[in-house]
């Protein structure tokens, strides 16, 4: 599974940096990097958080091209990797926790 390269944050937010197993082809360019956001609570409209939680497929879809960058398109949430889909999850699932949560569960 894929692993978080770094992690940042400015005002505008937490960034968590994700390789890709296997890259996305746009265009004549190849995606091999996935920056993600921490959603705001506007995107995660029509979105259960329960479901986002439990990585549902649905969710992630619906989420995904809303805080990523370069944003992804629908069609290329629906082409990913499986073990790219669950390295993303993963992170976006973290960014529901508490951040008091998501420093003790950090790597020091």
């Amino acid at each position: 599974m894929n692993t978080a390269q770094h992690a940042t944050s400015n005002a505008n937010g937490i960034y968590v940096t994700i390789t890709l197993d296997e890259a996305i082809q746009r265009g004549e360019s190849l995606i091999t990097e996935i920056q993600l956001r921490k959603p705001k609570a506007g995107e995660l409209r029509g979105v259960s958080l329960v479901e986002l939680a439990q990585l549902d497929v649905t969710a992630l879809q619906k989420v995904l091209p809303r805080i990523t960058q370069p944003t992804l398109t629908n069609h290329e949430v629906n082409n990913l990797d499986l073990a790219d889909l669950m390295s993303l999850g993963a992170e976006v699932a973290f960014f529901l926790a508490k951040k008091a949560d998501r420093n003790m569960a950090s790597p020091t």
